[in-house]
């Protein structure tokens, strides 16, 4: 929103739980099912008819579904509303990715009412049990052996009876994906899709190892250190892979795992990437990612758009235990860490915070900016080590 008001945009929010202003602002509030696509695109081409718009942004995985439908419907550039559920469900991106032989995890599909004792002989170790329709890492877990799987397994399990996640995943939320554990480094790409051609706008390296049992995710640091030809097969994957999912047209991230064998892709969306983490990006004149975003869907030709030539990184604040949110001390400390931009705490004050695999949120983000990426790592580091958070525990 501010990035649209920045440009000098109109916006129409279109939100899943109504609003009592939507009466009286019914060109600017719109309500419908995230669950139910066709019925919001129809919902949506009455609207269009009476309040016309040029773009549709999706912000996660659910909605890229609905601004596929509602773009398709009213004759809008878009991903295939089929390109767009497979990057919100696990096992059909595997499947794409396997029949145009992307590397991607092997997988099998179990129920909830199964009984994890008797799946825990079939599945190859180590492994990763996780949601089919869940992000950021809630729920992943890896197991190495039979009594961790049997452990995880019920842990997940009771995760997806969770009303909430019922409600988000309806008969998806008794399905749980077991896939082959992959080793190596990983790291994320962010680009722009034109007419199917890849637009590269960074590469995160990830330095701090993902080897489980949960999968949080820590810092980002751009540009990527990684040899320059390596770096390019991390394109060109991520650019089959898009092809293969049928994504054409719009912001694109993707995760991957880099190891003697190759690039795998773990993980692609249709988005860009989540939480306050694109603030770690500038482009040309100062543009932001969320500008560049908008200024794409609206048509205009953004290939020679490129970010700053400065490192930049960002450290999502992990959660060290459950507990109610009290207290964040060596803020101003931590701020005076050379390098350091922003530090942005997100939780507020009594607030219940619960960590992976069963939490989906983040304690705040800490920025960094310098010269090269190892200062920018440092510098984060550094920052972090000099916040304390207390916690209330809670039984």
């Amino acid at each position: 929103m501010a990035a649209a008001g920045r440009l000098g945009v109109e916006v129409t929010v279109v939100s899943e739980q109504a609003s009592t202003m939507e009466s009286l602002q019914p060109s600017s509030l719109f309500t419908v099912d995230f669950l139910k696509p066709e019925e919001a695109a129809e919902r949506a081409l009455r609207f269009f008819e009476e309040h016309p718009f040029q773009a549709v942004v999706p912000v996660d995985e659910e909605t890229a579904v609905v601004a596929a439908a509602i773009s398709k419907a009213v004759g809008l550039p878009h991903n295939a509303p089929q390109a767009a559920v497979a990057t919100r469900l696990k096992h059909v991106m595997r499947d794409a990715l396997a029949a145009a032989q992307v590397l991607a995890p092997d997988y099998r599909l179990f129920s909830t009412a199964d009984d994890p004792g008797e799946l825990a002989g079939r599945v190859r170790y180590p492994c990763v049990l996780k949601p089919v329709f869940l992000s950021a890492s809630r729920g992943v877990m890896r197991a190495d052996d039979e009594p961790q799987f049997r452990s995880s397994f019920e842990r997940l399990r009771t995760l997806l009876r969770d009303p909430e996640v019922i409600r988000r995943g309806g008969p998806l939320a008794e399905t749980v994906l077991v896939e082959d554990y992959v080793p190596g480094s990983e790291v994320a790409l962010e680009g722009l899709l034109t007419d199917g051609e890849l637009q590269v706008l960074a590469m995160f390296d990830k330095p701090d190892p993902l080897e489980g049992p949960f999968f949080e995710e820590t810092i980002y640091v751009t540009p990527s250190r990684l040899p320059v030809e390596l770096q390019r097969r991390i394109t060109e994957t991520t650019a089959r892979a898009a092809r293969a999912l049928g994504l054409r047209h719009g912001p694109v991230h993707a995760e991957l795992r880099v190891n003697a064998r190759g690039v795998w892709v773990i993980e692609i969306a249709g988005r860009s990437i989540g939480g306050l983490c694109a603030r770690t990006l500038r482009f040309g004149l100062g543009l932001s990612l969320e500008e560049l975003v908008i200024r794409h869907a609206l048509g205009f030709d953004v290939r020679g758009i490129s970010r700053e030539d400065r490192a930049a990184g960002v450290m999502m604040i992990p959660i060290p235990r459950p507990g109610v949110l009290e207290e964040v001390r060596g803020v101003p400390s931590a701020e005076a860490v050379p390098g350091i931009e922003e530090i942005a705490i997100t939780a507020h004050r009594g607030k219940l915070l619960v960590p992976l695999p069963e939490g989906s949120s983040y304690l705040g983000f800490i920025f960094a900016k310098g010269t090269e990426p190892g200062e920018v790592e440092q510098a984060l580091r550094e920052a972090f080590s000099r916040l304390e958070f207390a916690l209330e525990s809670r039984t």
